[in-house]
């Protein structure tokens, strides 16, 4: 073999490499679901899951902390509106996060939720959230957005803090807000 058809072949291993490693970014986030999905953890709750009749637990708190975070590769600002907050199990409560896309360029991102410790996720029971859907943002755009839930009752005795942590991703395929389509400007 000469040494034009050795580099051949590197190459066309380099670039099966190159696309290898670019479909599996891009598949990053449904493959994230699907293992979320059949292990049961870290579960993006549905809006129409049922809810059970609970009472409000005025027996006790749970203090609640908010977290948020933005993978390196999406150009937002993330943040919770406030970062943390007592809570009755029982109580319907709702807060507020806020994203700003920095970037010049429309962008669609997808927030995954998570719980610490692990096990209070098995009780938290989100009424409305932003992570529900994918979220579109015209370059510049800032929105606060809520996140209705409640801590069930049955939370056990020995947890009395949860955290609950978004992460947004960039999700590709960005569909043009009216404003880009105007300016001939999609993503």
């Amino acid at each position: 073999m000469s040494k034009a058809d050795a580099n051949r072949v590197v190459l066309v291993k380099l670039l099966i490499v190159t696309v290898g490693m670019f479909g599996f970014g891009y598949a990053l986030v449904p493959l994230y679901k699907k293992i979320c999905e059949v292990t049961g953890i870290n579960e993006v709750e549905k809006a129409n899951a049922p809810m059970e009749n609970t009472q409000i637990d005025t027996g006790r708190l749970v203090t609640l902390e908010f977290d948020a975070n933005v993978r390196s590769d999406l150009p937002w600002k993330f943040r919770p509106m406030q970062v943390s907050l007592k809570v009755h199990p029982g109580q319907m409560v709702q807060v507020m996060y806020e994203v700003r896309n920095v970037s010049d360029r429309p962008i669609t991102g997808q927030a995954i939720p998570s719980y610490g410790p692990q096990i209070a996720g098995q009780y938290f029971r989100k009424l409305d959230c932003f992570c529900f859907s994918k979220q579109n943002f015209a370059p510049g755009e800032v929105r606060q957005m809520p996140v209705a839930f409640v801590i069930e009752p049955g939370l056990p005795k020995d947890v009395t803090t949860v955290t609950l942590s978004y992460t947004f991703f960039n999700v590709e395929g960005a569909v043009p807000t009216a404003a880009t389509a105007r300016n001939g400007k999609a993503g």
